[in-house]
């Protein structure tokens, strides 16, 4: 449904703005526009009465289903990607990549060399932490 076939469904329909209008509510018996319209860009009608009356209610009055506010699915839509750990699992698996990125950056601080163990091991800590920084941003 178009967000035409409800507007003219309503009356003393005005347009607020880009996509918006305020009418009267067919669920009430409204003397002055209480109800607020508005097309979302994927063309989602929403529907809010400030006296109440819920979309359910809004919809009916005009002989519509509230399926029709929402625009039916294409194939084309793609499922969110489900991750196998949350956000909180991959920041505490971090907990010893940042103490072996502190305890090298405590001897660093105080002139101590690093040996190529030890630069190999700040290497793959940081490497882990950037890797989980981007799996958390993937969430």
């Amino acid at each position: 449904m178009s967000v035409n076939n409800l507007l003219n469904s309503l009356d003393r329909v005005r347009k607020m703005g880009p996509e918006r209008w305020l009418a009267c509510c067919p669920a009430h018996n409204d003397k002055s526009p209480s109800l607020a319209i508005r097309e979302l860009s994927d063309g989602a009608v929403l529907v809010h009465c400030f006296a109440g009356c819920s979309a359910h209610e809004i919809v009916s009055a005009v002989g519509l289903d509230l399926s029709e506010l929402f625009p039916e699915k294409t194939e084309h839509h793609v499922p969110r990607q489900k991750y196998p750990f949350s956000a909180r699992e991959a920041l505490a698996a971090l907990v010893p990549e940042t103490l072996i990125v502190a305890l090298i950056g405590k001897q660093m601080s105080k002139g101590i060399r690093n040996d190529e163990k030890t630069q190999q091991a700040l290497i793959t800590a940081v490497s882990r932490i950037s890797a989980a920084h981007s799996y958390v941003e993937g969430l």
